[in-house]
């Protein structure tokens, strides 16, 4: 970047207060791990990037107030009363969280103690060994466990970011045939119900794979599946995100108009459709993201002004750290934030060079957002999991036009669920060629050689 295009950022910045305080805000809440000295250095770095006066007070302050926000939460966070039983073998219930995902040599699953009392509401691992017979349980089901409750291990830690202060080792598991209660079980039976529909008259495959690209549920498909979505670039289908969201509000607005919804009522039904999808699709941190700048979107409409994809990012940030500050740690939350940025700066300009060579509109829109999204999420995969596929870009355009279909047509077939699962076999039947279609790309573009390279960069200052 030229130092002219720096001064026209810095002018861009100092333009919008109400960005330069939140942005000010989201770093104090990531720089809270830093060391006080450090923190000071930033707000003040802060606040001479604000240039006037007030606004550099406003922004010094923003940043301190998050750092010292976030160590407030945190030490909320982990306050626990399991300390003393640590290392006890315990019996005890618990409300399952989540369906159970295969590891090595076993399973593990998020879940919520009811018992001792002292610690009821506090969430723990689940380590369930390969020996173990698991039960048929719902996520919300009410289990009776003993085990021994231990620390979490080195490479369980993803599990603290979720909220866990514990590991239980399961000895013994059995169903106690109850369901937890209040929204919660609201939200437990529509999820049940929309996955009887989803599973309606397909193959286990398909089955799979269109509960991972409607409810971000991925537990389900096999190991050849995972690694073939994996090599392909194409496992973010299989995770609730953005675009969820983006094709669920879409569907849903397009629908209220048809049966003549006011434009209010479209944007309020709009933001209650939200509200619960982001917990039906296990209000993991990319689908809090996207829940959150959805929101803000549909609420800047119904307020009449216009909406800032930059202010609603940065307001999605602020609340997904204010809730849970360790979610900055997490590899979704990164990749979701980086693909939104990527999008926002490169996804135009590359939409004007594709059209110039007369590429026809759609084809050219999901192909800048693809590379855009491709590029600005390469360097954090690499990061995490030390490597690179190279036939992401093509396997994503070829995939792109079956993703909003099978989606639309996933959504349509989980609300008619709600009334009789068998409503939702004409519209399976034709989600079926379209799940094969993004199969057969993620086998194809998997099996070219050298589809995917190890790319080791273990240096967070390289990103």
């Amino acid at each position: 970047m030229t130092a002219p295009d720096l001064g026209r950022l810095l002018d861009d910045i100092r333009e919008h207060p109400r960005h330069l305080v939140l942005a000010a805000l989201v770093a104090g809440l990531l720089a809270a791990p830093l060391e006080p000295r450090l923190v000071a250095l930033l707000a003040l770095a802060a606040a001479a990037l604000a240039g006037r006066a007030g606004l550099a007070v406003l922004t010094g302050v923003a940043v301190l107030v998050g750092a010292v926000g976030a160590h407030a939460r945190l030490a909320a966070l982990d306050h626990s009363a399991l300390g003393p039983l640590l290392g006890a073998t315990v019996a005890t219930r618990v409300v399952l969280l989540e369906q159970p995902r295969r590891v090595r040599y076993g399973a593990t699953a998020l879940a919520q103690l009811r018992e001792p009392a002292k610690a009821a509401g506090e969430r723990v691992m689940l380590r369930i060994g390969s020996h173990l017979a698991w039960p048929r349980a719902a996520t919300g089901a009410i289990l009776a466990v003993g085990g021994k409750l231990r620390r979490l291990g080195p490479f369980e830690q993803h599990y603290a970011r979720r909220g866990a202060h514990a590991a239980i080792t399961v000895a013994t598991v059995t169903p106690t045939g109850e369901m937890r209660g209040g929204l919660w079980r609201l939200v437990d039976v529509v999820r049940g119900r929309a996955e009887t529909a989803l599973d309606a008259g397909l193959a286990p495959p398909q089955r799979a794979l269109l509960r991972g690209m409607v409810l971000g549920q991925d537990q389900e498909l096999s190991d050849e599946q995972r690694e073939e979505f994996r090599a392909s670039g194409l496992s973010h289908l299989t995770a609730a995100s953005g675009q969820n969201v983006a094709l669920l509000s879409a569907l849903a607005l397009i629908v209220l108009t048809a049966v003549g919804a006011g434009l209010r009522a479209r944007l309020l039904a709009v933001l209650a459709l939200i509200a619960l999808y982001v917990p039906l699709a296990g209000a993991g941190p990319s689908i809090q993201r996207a829940g959150l700048m959805g929101g803000a979107t549909i609420a800047a409409a119904l307020a009449g002004r216009p909406s800032s994809r930059w202010y609603a990012l940065l307001l999605a940030a602020a609340l997904t750290l204010i809730w849970n500050p360790r979610a900055a740690g997490d590899p979704g939350w990164q990749l979701s934030f980086a693909a939104v940025v990527a999008i926002a700066l490169l996804a135009p300009s590359t939409r004007a060079w594709l059209r110039r060579r007369r590429v026809p509109g759609p084809l050219a829109d999901g192909a800048a957002i693809t590379f855009a999204a491709t590029v600005g999420t390469a360097p954090l995969i690499a990061f995490h999991f030390s490597e690179l596929s190279l036939v992401s870009l093509v396997a994503n355009v070829l995939a792109e036009p079956a993703v909003a279909p099978i989606m639309w047509l996933g959504f349509v077939a989980a609300a008619l669920g709600q009334v009789a699962a068998p409503l939702a076999l004409g519209l399976n039947g034709v989600t079926a060629l379209l799940l094969g279609y993004v199969g057969w790309v993620a086998h194809t573009a998997a099996s070219l050689p050298h589809a995917i390279i190890a790319a080791p960069l273990h240096v967070a200052a390289a990103l």
